[in-house]
C-alpha cells in the first residue's frame, strides 16, 4: 500500500503541473506581441491555460475530503469538522479579497474600483469550501462506511445540479434582482450586461470542488484502499469514459437546454473537463509511484506545497508594474526565457518558504 506520504506526493505534483501550466499561460498572455499572439504555439498555450483553475478547485475538493476522513478517524464531532473546513474557506475567501485589494493598489490609477469585487480563483476556491463543509455536515451521522458513501454521493449529486443549472443561471434565470457584486458570485456578469467567461463564478466551477470531494471520499473506501494501483486505472478509465461520452453527447446533437454554450457553461464540456482531470490524476499517481519522481527532487512536487504563495507572487511579476518584460512587445523566445526566469524564481521561492517552515517547527 502506497503511504500517505506518496498518496500527498501525487496531489501536490498535480498542484505543481498546476503552477506551470499557470506560468506559461500567464507570461505567454502577458508578454507576447500582437503579431506573436497569431501563432498557433499561443493557442495552444492558451489551451493548456484551461486547465489550472479546474485542477485547483478540483484538487480542493481532493483535499477537503482528505482532512474530513481523517478527523471522522479521529473520532471528531461533524459540527467541528464542518467549522473547520467552513473556517478556512472564509481564509481563502478573505485572501482573495485581500488578493484584490493588494492589485487594485498597484494598478492606481488605471484600475478601477470595481475590480475590487471581482470574482476570482480564490474567491470561488473559498466559497467551494464553504459550500463543501456545509456538505459534509448536512450527511448526517452513521458509521465510517455509510458516512463516507453518503458524503461521496452528496457530492457527485451537487456537482450535477451544479453543471446543470449552470445554463440557465447565466440565461434565463439570471437573478438579475441582485446587485452585480452578488450575481457575479452566481454567473460572474460583473459590472457587464451578461455572464464573463473569463471570472470564476459558483456556476459552473464549484462543480469542479465536488467532483474533487467525491474523488477524495472514493481513495478512502475499501477497494480503493487495498487496490490502490487497480484503483487508479480504475480512475484513468472512468476519465477515458468520461470524456469520450462527453463528445458522444456533443456530437449526437444531445444538449441539455435552448441556449446551448459547449466551451463555457455546457454540462457535456463540463465533463470532458472532468474526464481529463481524472485521466491526469491516475497519470500522477503512476509518474509518483514508479516515474522519475521517485529519483529524489521534484521540482512541481515542490511547487504543489506552496502553490498558493507563487500565484499570489508570480502575478506581480507577469501582468503588474513589477513585470519582468515590457508587456505586449515581446517576441517568442524573450517571452520563453522571461517565463524560464519566472519559473526558476518561484520554484525557489518555494524552496525557501519549505525550509523556513521546517525550521521553524523544528
Amino acid at each position: 500500500m502506497t503511504s500517505p506520504q506518496r498518496r500527498l506526493a501525487y496531489i501536490d505534483w498535480m498542484r505543481g503541473l498546476a503552477c506551470v501550466l499557470m506560468f506559461q499561460t500567464h507570461c505567454y498572455d502577458s508578454w507576447l506581441s500582437a503579431d506573436a499572439r497569431k501563432s498557433a504555439w499561443f493557442a495552444w498555450s492558451q489551451l493548456g491555460g484551461t486547465l489550472p483553475a479546474p485542477l485547483f478547485i478540483f484538487l480542493a475538493g481532493v483535499s477537503v475530503a482528505l482532512v474530513t476522513e481523517k478527523l471522522r478517524a479521529k473520532g471528531v464531532q461533524r459540527g467541528l469538522i464542518a467549522r473547520q473546513v467552513i473556517l478556512r474557506g472564509v481564509q481563502v475567501f478573505g485572501l482573495g479579497l485581500l488578493f484584490r485589494l493588494q492589485e487594485f493598489i498597484l494598478g492606481i490609477p488605471l484600475s478601477p474600483w470595481t475590480d475590487l469585487l471581482r470574482v476570482d480563483v480564490l474567491n470561488i476556491l473559498g466559497m467551494a469550501m464553504i459550500l463543501m463543509g456545509a456538505l459534509c455536515f448536512a450527511v448526517g451521522s452513521g458509521t465510517a462506511a455509510a458516512l463516507r458513501a453518503k458524503s461521496l454521493l452528496a457530492a457527485v449529486a451537487a456537482a450535477a445540479v451544479v453543471a446543470m443549472a449552470t445554463p440557465m443561471l447565466w440565461t434565463t434565470w439570471r437573478p438579475r434582482f441582485l446587485p452585480w457584486a452578488m450575481e457575479s458570485y452566481v454567473n460572474g456578469v460583473h459590472v457587464f450586461d451578461k455572464p464573463q467567461v473569463w471570472l470564476f463564478p459558483i456556476f459552473p466551477w464549484a462543480a469542479f470542488a465536488f467532483v474533487g470531494l467525491a474523488v477524495g471520499f472514493w481513495l478512502f473506501t475499501d477497494f480503493a484502499q487495498r487496490r490502490q494501483e487497480w484503483n487508479f486505472i480504475l480512475i484513468g478509465v472512468a476519465g477515458v469514459a468520461a470524456f469520450g461520452a462527453a463528445l458522444a453527447m456533443d456530437r449526437w446533437g444531445i444538449k441539455w437546454y435552448g441556449v446551448y454554450d459547449y466551451w463555457h457553461t455546457s454540462p457535456n464540456f463540463l465533463l470532458a473537463r472532468c474526464g481529463v482531470l481524472l485521466m491526469i490524476l491516475s497519470l500522477a499517481y503512476a509518474w509518483c509511484r514508479w516515474g522519475l519522481e521517485q529519483a529524489g527532487f521534484s521540482p512541481l512536487e515542490q511547487l504543489g506545497k506552496t502553490s498558493l504563495l507563487v500565484y499570489w507572487v508570480h502575478i506581480e511579476f507577469v501582468y503588474g508594474r513589477l513585470s519582468i518584460l515590457p508587456k505586449g512587445r515581446c517576441a517568442f523566445a524573450a517571452a520563453s526565457a522571461g517565463l524560464a526566469a519566472i519559473f526558476l524564481a518561484m520554484l525557489g521561492l518555494s524552496v525557501a518558504r519549505t525550509r523556513w517552515k521546517q525550521g521553524a517547527q523544528a
